[in-house]
């Protein structure tokens, strides 16, 4: 998995490509969290747009992320769902968790 990263308006932006499981792009996930935590950035913005499969180790990191997130006084939101990430986190609940936008303008904006 790849994940590319940049700041715009305040918002640090985390952007995985390819699988998030078990092994493969699980710690990957987690270390961008972090490592935008430790950069004190609480305003994040996970575009799961290139994500192509997501596992429950993956739904694990989302969950770890957005308490990790959270606990810091700080948001975790989600821009972009594929239709089978969106229905996964559906069927599990989790889309009541977090917040979900289409658009980057819009989820910065509600920052």
């Amino acid at each position: 998995m790849k994940v590319a990263t940049r700041e715009r308006d305040g918002v640090y932006v985390i952007a995985p490509e390819g699988k998030i499981t078990i092994g493969s792009g699980d710690t990957q996930l987690k270390s961008s969290i972090v490592e935008a935590l430790e950069s004190g950035s609480n305003k994040i913005l996970l575009d799961m747009g290139k994500v192509t499969t997501l596992d429950s180790s993956g739904i694990g990191e989302l969950v770890g992320a957005y308490h990790s997130v959270t606990n810091r006084g700080g948001k975790l939101k989600l821009l972009h769902l594929p239709s089978k990430i969106s229905d996964l986190l559906q069927v599990t609940q989790l889309i009541t968790v977090f917040e979900v936008y289409d658009t980057e303008e819009e989820a910065i904006a509600s920052f």
